[in-house]
């Protein structure tokens, strides 16, 4: 996943928005990885609790996502 204009959230993580998203409000998520996890975040409201998961499970998913 490629990022926009990255993003310092409060608890130090750097935030990346897909390019793919097109800025008009519509459904993106934004992701910040770090040697622990990747975290996952709805880009429309970054005060929720964002999801967290293993860089192997990460990897995985985004195997699934590009067929």
């Amino acid at each position: 996943m490629s990022g926009e204009e990255p993003g310092l959230g409060l608890d130090g993580l750097t935030w990346f928005k897909s390019t793919y998203s097109a800025g008009n409000g519509g459904e993106c998520v934004e992701i910040a990885t770090h040697p622990g996890g990747v975290h996952v975040r709805d880009s429309k409201d970054t005060t929720r609790t964002a999801l967290a998961v293993h860089p192997a499970a990460w990897n995985t998913f985004l195997q699934f996502a590009a067929v």
